[in-house]
């Protein structure tokens, strides 16, 4: 299965943004043990390079990792080099969405506006990061005349509304403070909490 299709089998991809290099692989065990199967390091994180390779070493065969965060075609290129699966952006920049279909890795550019989205997906973007997703509602209103585009929400969502995203037309969803709160101890029981908080999403979005 390619790593697209996982994407849009899960559909949920865990943010990790903030976080201790040294925290990330308990982070993503406790996740995996919820039931998440996608996480995204975001390369404005401590050491990201070291974190996705890592985290991809131990948990690739359980987990697809991708890099978030990034802007430019040579960040693009050290996260694949890494192990990175999946290159997310906060913008649409041309340059990032080649490279990573020139390396065979999965695109996900951002975009806001109906215009954005379409010149995502042409320039040949997988997915596209819908950033700040305000509403449900306003991921129906751009799925409506633009039904071939996977749009991944992403800030804001909950298990409260994940599933009211899902039936407005959201392919996946990016969620980061939601469920990984990046200034906690790492403990036995926010560990717990965490792959809890896991299933709740996960459960969510499949009822």
């Amino acid at each position: 299965m390619s790593v697209l299709s996982h994407i849009l089998e899960h559909r949920i991809i865990a943010i990790v943004r903030g976080v201790k290099p040294e925290n990330v692989l308990p982070l993503a065990e406790a996740m995996y043990a919820g039931g998440i199967r996608l996480l995204e390091v975001t390369m404005n994180s401590e050491d990201p390079l070291h974190v996705i390779r890592e985290v991809s070493a131990k948990m690739g065969d359980k987990m697809i990792i991708g890099a978030g965060t990034v802007l430019e075609a040579p960040t693009a290129r050290e996260a694949a080099a890494a192990g990175a699966k999946f290159i997310l952006s906060p913008i649409l920049e041309p340059s990032v969405i080649e490279t990573a279909r020139e390396l065979g890795i999965v695109s996900i550019p951002g975009a806001y506006t109906a215009t954005e989205v379409y010149a995502a997906w042409k320039q040949g973007a997988d997915m596209i990061k819908v950033f700040p997703a305000t509403s449900p509602a306003y991921i129906r209103d751009i799925s409506a005349p633009l039904p071939k585009m996977h749009l991944l929400p992403t800030g804001g969502i909950t298990p409260d509304n994940i599933g009211e995203f899902r039936k407005a037309g959201a392919a996946g969803f990016g969620i980061g403070s939601a469920l990984v709160n990046a200034k906690a101890a790492i403990t036995p029981e926010y560990l717990q909490q965490l792959t809890e908080k896991s299933r709740q999403f996960v459960h969510a979005l499949q009822s």
